[in-house]
């Protein structure tokens, strides 16, 4: 009976691929009797590995498996869904769960609170960054999963949680009690003025309430005099389509284009436009982007570009430009299966990655310089496809340091503002806040008695060319060269933590900031400084360059004589 059950379990599935792939219009006979026969060929190979694998095998978890490689060779976006998984889905989409509102991470073989979101129940209950969780209902959770843990912490709304957690400089564990609730997650943590008359909004997802959340915060800056914009979507991966349009149906009039859809299925093709009268199609607006920048974040920058209606100021973006449908499977699992190409309104199409064409190794490249298209803007400038959005006004990537990235990467930072918030009880405002000398000092001491370590990307491709260098018998004649860069290139703790005392501050800084303001202040912390947000603002405040770099007479975007 184990058995049919497990072969009548597959064979259902089968089924149902064989029917939905026939739905979708393969209408040749050749090409059913293809789908057919392969369909046929893995049930029975399943049923004979399921009757004499030596051993005990778990039927769902294979079957998963197969699916999701076999759309992993599609592209990254086609995804299987179980019903284990929909919340998290609905997550992403909506924004909204039922749950204790804080951000968990693996630290070593604890799951710990990364960042309590302010107003909800971990933060109510008094929970911090970087306890670390041991019991949730009596259930112990060292050594478990992040998704295990999250499953225990999520669930039904107005539900007791007992909580105990381990606390850094404590030496007793404590009792948390709080109840679980639905959590609505912002997409506009923060927003606020710049300058006398610039304001200021970060969006960090396209939830169902991006557009509402924008709009009610530009009213809010406008009644405080802000006379023009900066939009951030700086490392915004998307979200939802409709959200995307209604974001940029703010800034334009009713009846202009946005973006449109093209795929397999013609019937789905649509065209997008504004349908709604704007908020305000004058206000000049600066939109930051950087490679973190995706799909409906280069929806709205590349729509507001395509119309002329406001300055990209950054980095190109990321280049995803293709539509995802989400479809219903049977026993409420769901595929998010993409569709169509996203094309904004010059026509060109935002994706960089061409999946259905690739190379010999499997791997997919982007599309080469010789078949970039130029289009047009609303009013003649020239722009590219080939993938994501060049900004009109580019600026320079700041990159972390060796020093930077493992301290991060190895809690070293997260650990030192955990010890230090749990022994300041307030610290100043944040645009007053700053490590001091002091501090700096204590972070020093910190790290070296956690005994870090790091290794430098440099000297790991040194270690690789020198052992290529050592096969192919050039080593001796140079070995004197090879040991004098290492000698250069060696992480010397002492000498970068001098030397890279202002880039280390700076995140320590940021991460304490969290401790005390949450998400809002490290999002307002994180505003000083960035040479991005000052050269917007630069844009916005000079009238003549914002008009030149919309009319085409000077920037990235230049109109080409004709």
């Amino acid at each position: 009976m184990k058995l049919q059950r497990k072969t009548g379990a597959i064979w259902a599935i089968v089924i149902l691929l064989f029917c939905s792939a026939a739905f979708w219009g393969f209408s040749r006979d050749e090409r059913n009797f293809e789908i057919s026969k392969n369909l046929n060929i893995y049930y029975t190979l399943f049923r004979e590995l399921n009757l004499f694998y030596v051993d005990e095998i778990d039927p769902g978890d294979l079957v998963k498996k197969s699916m999701d490689a076999m759309l992993s060779s599609l592209d990254p976006y086609t995804t299987y869904i179980p019903e284990a998984e929909i919340e998290d889905f609905k997550l992403m989409t909506t924004g909204q769960y039922a749950g204790i509102g804080a951000l968990i991470s693996k630290h070593d073989k604890d799951v710990i609170i990364a960042e309590p979101y302010e107003g909800f129940p971990a933060f109510k209950a008094g929970l911090k960054a970087g306890d670390v969780l041991l019991e949730i209902n009596g259930t112990k959770v060292t050594n478990k999963t992040t998704e295990d843990v999250s499953n225990l912490l999520k669930g039904q709304a107005n539900v007791p949680l007992n909580i105990k957690i381990k606390r850094p400089g404590y030496n007793k564990p404590l009792d948390k009690k709080l109840i679980r609730e639905n959590i609505q997650l912002k997409s506009v943590p923060y927003y606020g003025m710049l300058t006398d008359s610039i304001g200021y909004i970060h969006l960090n997802q396209f939830t169902d309430k991006a557009a509402g959340e924008i709009k009610a915060a530009l009213i809010d800056l406008k009644s405080q005099h802000a006379k023009s914009l900066v939009l951030d979507l700086r490392g915004n991966p998307g979200g939802l389509l409709d959200q995307a349009i209604d974001v940029v149906n703010i800034f334009v009039n009713k009846g202009e284009e946005i973006v449109s859809t093209k795929g397999k299925v013609s019937k789905w093709d649509k065209d997008y436009k504004a349908s709604k009268t704007p908020l305000d199609p004058d206000i000049p607006i600066a939109v930051l982007v950087n490679r973190g920048s995706a799909s409906a974040s280069e929806i709205v920058s590349g729509a507001l570009q395509d119309l002329d209606r406001g300055v990209i100021v950054g980095n190109r973006t990321f280049g995803k430009g293709l539509v995802q449908t989400t479809r219903n499977l049977t026993y409420n699992a769901k595929l998010k299966v993409t569709t169509a190409k996203y094309y904004i309104p010059s026509g060109r199409c935002i994706q960089a990655l061409d999946y259905s064409n690739r190379n010999a190794d499997g791997s997919v490249g982007k599309i080469p310089d010789s078949l970039i298209t130029e289009y047009f803007t609303k009013d003649g400038r020239p722009v590219y496809d080939g993938g994501g959005i060049l900004p009109d006004v580019k600026v320079k990537t700041e990159m972390y340091s060796s020093l930077a990235i493992n301290l991060i990467r190895n809690f070293m930072i997260f650990d030192f503002a955990t010890l230090y918030a749990n022994s300041h009880e307030s610290i100043p405002a944040i645009k007053d806040f700053k490590l001091s000398d002091k501090d700096f000092e204590d972070f020093t001491k910190f790290i070296k008695e956690k005994k870090f370590d790091y290794k430098s990307e440099s000297t790991e491709l040194l270690d690789a060319l020198k052992k290529s260098a050592k096969e192919e018998k050039y080593y001796e004649i140079s070995s004197t060269e090879f040991d004098a860069l290492a000698a250069k290139l060696s992480p010397n703790l002492d000498r970068d933590l001098t030397r890279f005392k202002d880039e280390i501050s700076d995140l320590t800084a940021h991460e304490i900031v969290k401790r005390y303001y949450y998400q809002k202040g490290g999002v307002e912390y994180s505003l000083h400084e960035d040479k991005t947000l000052n050269k917007a603002i630069e844009v916005l405040e000079n009238k003549t360059e914002y008009t030149g770099l919309l009319n085409g007479s000077i920037g990235l975007h230049a109109r080409k004589l004709k």
